[in-house]
């Protein structure tokens, strides 16, 4: 299992995603969390269309047991989005094969829950994997393989189960031509 880092940071970005410099990820996400980068991947599996949800650990400081996406995370300083997702996604769920991952939608969001504000300009990956998921325990409470319709009727049961960015999310991947594909529709 790979090592959480000592320190990590977030980029600082304007409205145009311009770099205005970095901060310790410890201190940015308050009630006054300043806009940064980061990525959220949707991660299916090939054999049977499942796509991974995951609840976060119950020791995060932004949403806590809150169920999400697949993976989420932060690029580094002049790190390219998808080599992000690639470095995320093998320390938080030890996924390191795709047969397919592809930035597929712009989005950019902030959302506030129990005095912390996530503020983000955060892409959305689509990725497929065959490898076996083995979550970090210091990121992932528990995670489950759902239908994409199981996950979606889940994802609305109720205004607090689910992180407000998977569900804005999750709808403006269903417009992809990727996932549309993927799924059949």
């Amino acid at each position: 299992m790979l090592q959480k880092p000592n320190f990590e940071h977030v980029v600082l970005v304007t409205g145009l995603d311009e770099v205005l410099g970095v901060a310790p990820k410890s201190e940015v996400h308050t009630l006054t969390t300043p806009l940064h980068r980061a990525f959220s991947l949707f991660l299916f599996r090939p054999e049977d269309k499942k796509f991974l949800i995951q609840q976060r650990w119950s020791g995060k400081k932004t949403w806590p047991l809150v169920w999400s996406n697949s993976c989420c995370g932060h690029p580094e300083l002049g790190e390219e989005n998808i080599d992000a997702v690639k470095r995320r996604a093998q320390f938080e769920l030890g996924v390191e094969n795709f047969e397919l991952l592809v930035e597929v939608a712009p989005y950019r969001y902030r959302f506030e829950r129990g005095g912390v504000v996530e503020n983000e300009i955060c892409p959305i990956f689509f990725g497929i994997s065959s490898d076996n998921v083995h979550p970090h325990p210091e990121e992932v409470e528990n995670y489950e393989w759902l239908t994409w319709d199981e996950f979606v009727k889940r994802a609305f049961a109720d205004e607090t189960t689910f992180s407000e960015w998977c569900k804005e999310e999750l709808r403006l991947l269903e417009q992809t031509d990727v996932f549309r594909e993927f799924m059949g529709r």
